[in-house]
């Protein structure tokens, strides 16, 4: 039987229900963090009416550590204590002319009832515990951008400008759009615009209009729309249709296909001309930028100036806060602690088992890391994979890293490289990239694909990390669809045959007699399953649940030794009937040694996420992480596997994620516990 680690985060505790709030809820944090010797601070003005905040820090063996920053929120807006939000206050609300070292590393915040921490280190994450006074001085210290400041203000102008300008188009200056997605994609074109404009100069930026030679850096402005209206909007309609298949932006794909980042027959649709100045405006008059100081730097900034991790995080939250899952795309976008904690776990494993990889390059000198969601959705898990490879790579050693100007190079690269994605959904993809894109990667190699299970598009044994959420379920057919499900069992017969490489007809025999199974490191399996004597057969077009398919494919996309993270139903973990998809996991049991022989991967981590993960989306379906490492390849160069042996499985169940769904929205003011930020702490540690 495999050993498990079984790991059940604990319910908060509730706080004595005395006056608390403003100062004296903070005093009470301070005071908290004082008995840790965490015990010199400094004031900071609040933000808003009712809080209360303050710096705090310790000195450990004569050198002061990072500083903590404590935020004391009134009763009822528990909401705010998520880390985006609190990493933003650790900065615009710190005293002007503080050191690069001086700004918050982590965060404690309460409300005399909940109380949360923070890691505020980009990607700015929730944690289950701070670390001690002789923990802290391990970590590296911030390394402060100087007009960080000014960039997370712009954070906010951005963010809810682009929620604003959403409510005009959807309600008061109603436009060309069908739908709150629809909207959300003509952003998507004009931040593309925008980004060409500032980031192309003369000739690129010329085009033409009804016979005229015009310059977008003309007539892609707010100023220009407010003096010639439907004429301007004629003419940015026109700049679009020619600049949206620019070399700049086509990525190709690894059976050498291009992709540019908007499809030739996708066109600006907004018409007024209110909207226009309302989105230009709200881009392009951001004032004067400021250094940390407050010390203007520049007179006039534009989004270049803007911290690209931060364009980035307005754009996705915007994008998750305002998309509409009910399409009829069976798109479910996933919660971002869920996100956050895959992440988390993957790339703290790499560090500490595989870290070379991240900086190792090929023999063309291309960075060789590579990252892939085959059903990525807008690339929300590539967004936070972003992030934390940015992070990992002022953690690791060697040539490629020794110092900035050489850490940033080989960043610059990954960001071209070592990202891939692809989506059946074109308005997803479109998304996607442009959502790479506000994060400094409009090269990230982001694809339309028919089908991800059996496209060229992407190659076996080329990724060492994926991390993917991926349509489970087969539909159900009511009486009158006979054509549609005949002609869903005829795509899905085409798609077995592809999986049942690793299935050899038994010699001398006809198929219908069975397959003989003979695994591969580059091979598939899931298009036939064992019959109760262990003779493998053709599965039936309707008894498959296609997230068997990703998970099969996502193995065999894989390198020997990668890793996947993948959000999977219950059932194929747990059903009797799907116990041949686990053993095609694991292998088989010896009774005797109690190892496992014969599979594909080691199984690391199952971690259950409550029912409603997904509800947002429309489905109350039970889901569970399942996280697996391939095994290596033998050394004979046969493409079979290692027979390596299975480890102690990590255990946890999740039974809230710090938010209830709530009249279609997440809300988080509820105090509810992010159990995956205690799970993910518990991981780490190896608890």
């Amino acid at each position: 039987m495999v050993k498990t680690k079984d790991v059940k985060p604990k319910k908060k505790a509730g706080k004595p229900t005395a006056e608390k709030k403003g100062s004296g809820t903070l005093e009470l944090l301070e005071a908290k963090l004082a008995k840790s010797q965490f015990d010199q601070r400094l004031a900071m003005e609040p933000a808003e009416e009712g809080q209360a905040c303050s710096m705090v820090w310790g000195d450990h063996k004569g050198e002061e550590t990072p500083r903590i920053f404590v935020l004391a929120l009134p009763v009822g807006s528990w909401e705010k204590a998520n880390a985006e939000y609190v990493q933003q206050l650790s900065y615009t609300q710190a005293p002007t002319g503080l050191a690069a070292d001086e700004y918050a590393k982590f965060a404690l915040v309460g409300d005399g009832k909940n109380e949360a921490m923070f890691d505020l280190e980009y990607p700015a994450h929730e944690v289950d515990r701070l670390p001690s006074i002789e923990e802290i001085k391990e970590y590296k210290r911030i390394k402060a951008d100087p007009t960080r400041r000014w960039s997370l203000k712009m954070y906010d102008r951005l963010m809810n400008g682009f929620n604003a300008f959403h409510e005009q188009v959807y309600q008061t200056v109603k436009d060309k759009v069908d739908g709150k997605n629809a909207i959300i994609l003509e952003v998507a074109k004009l931040l593309f615009l925008e980004s060409f404009r500032l980031h192309h100069d003369g000739k690129m930026l010329e085009f033409t209009h009804e016979g005229k030679k015009l310059n977008l850096s003309d007539v892609f402005t707010f100023e220009y729309v407010q003096k010639h209206g439907k004429q301007a909007v004629a003419e940015i309609q026109s700049a679009f249709d020619l600049l949206k298949t620019n070399a700049d932006y086509v990525v190709t794909d690894d059976k050498g296909d291009s992709h540019p980042i908007f499809d030739r027959n996708e066109h600006l649709r907004l018409e007024q001309p209110r909207n226009y100045e309302t989105i230009l405006e709200l881009i392009q008059n951001l004032g004067p930028v400021l250094d940390n100081s407050d010390k203007v730097l520049k007179e006039k900034a534009s989004l270049k100036d803007v911290a690209n991790d931060v364009l980035g995080r307005a754009f996705d939250v915007f994008l998750r806060a305002n998309f509409d899952s009910k399409g009829g795309l069976a798109i479910y976008l996933t919660p971002a602690p869920v996100k956050q904690a895959m992440l988390e776990i993957a790339f703290h494993d790499i560090l500490e088992e595989t870290p070379e990889i991240l900086s190792a390059r090929d023999a063309d000198g291309k960075p060789s890391f590579r990252y892939c969601d085959p059903a990525c959705g807008t690339y929300g898990f590539g967004v936070v994979a972003h992030g934390h490879l940015r992070r990992a790579l002022n953690e690791i050693g060697g040539r490629e890293t020794s110092n900035d100007r050489a850490r940033e190079k080989l960043f610059n690269d990954m960001c071209e490289q070592s990202f891939v994605g692809a989506d059946s959904a074109p308005i997803m993809v479109t998304l996607a990239r442009v959502n790479m894109a506000m994060l400094g990667a409009p090269k990230a190699r982001i694809f339309y694909s028919t089908n991800s299970l059996i496209s060229e598009q992407l190659q076996p044994c080329s990724f060492d990390l994926i991390c993917t959420n991926p349509p489970f379920g087969t539909p159900k057919f009511k009486k009158g669809q006979e054509n549609a499900k005949r002609d869903y069992e005829e795509r899905m017969k085409e798609i077995l045959a592809f999986y049942r490489s690793d299935l050899e007809a038994k010699e001398g025999k006809s198929k219908t007699s069975g397959y003989e199974y003979k695994p591969r490191v580059d091979g598939l399996a899931m298009g036939g399953k064992p019959n109760s004597k262990g003779v493998w057969q053709e599965s039936k077009a309707t008894s498959v649940d296609p997230a068997v398919l990703f998970l099969d494919r996502c193995l065999q996309l894989l390198k020997p030794g990668g890793r996947l993270l993948i959000i999977l139903p219950d059932g194929v973990l747990c059903n009797s009937g799907d116990r041949y998809v686990r053993e095609y996991i694991m292998g088989k049991k010896d009774e005797t040694t109690g190892q496992f022989h014969g599979g594909k991967a080691i199984v690391k981590a199952v971690i259950s996420l409550p029912s409603d993960t997904f509800k947002l989306s429309g489905t109350g379906a039970k889901t569970s992480v399942l996280y697996l490492q391939k095994r290596h390849e033998r050394d004979d160069g046969s493409k079979q596997f290692m027979d390596e042996p299975q480890t102690d499985v990590f255990m946890a169940v999740a039974d809230t994620l710090g938010y209830e769904v709530k009249n279609n929205v997440e809300d988080y003011s509820k105090g509810l516990s992010n159990d995956l930020a205690k799970i993910t702490g518990a991981y780490v540690r190896g608890e």
